[in-house]
């Protein structure tokens, strides 16, 4: 009776550690592809990071070259309102000069 006993214990041990063994290793194939995805998402963030990175880059080097190109332009505009302003004053004396004559 006791053989019967540990025989009848040892099969349901042994029964318990292939559950246990099974459970374990679909744990562990879980755990596994949660990596797989969480190194794949890290690869794309890392790639996406990058690209937000150049983007950045261009846009300021974009803007300063804006900046540049928006003086040049005010200087012109300037000149261009003084130039302006002396052609008015020179049509006004030349209007002077003719209503005189």
């Amino acid at each position: 009776q006791m053989k019967e006993t540990f025989e009848k214990n040892l099969a349901q041990s042994q029964a318990e550690e292939k559950e246990n063994q099974k459970a374990y290793e679909d744990l562990k194939a879980a755990k596994e592809e949660e990596i797989a995805a969480g190194q794949s998402q890290m690869d794309t963030k890392t790639a996406e990071l990058a690209d937000s990175e150049e983007k950045n880059a261009q846009a300021k080097e974009d803007i300063e070259d804006t900046k540049t190109s928006l003086s040049a332009d005010e200087q012109f505009l300037m000149m261009l309102k003084e130039k302006c302003s002396m052609t008015d004053k020179e049509w006004e004396e030349r209007q002077k000069t003719r209503q005189l004559e």
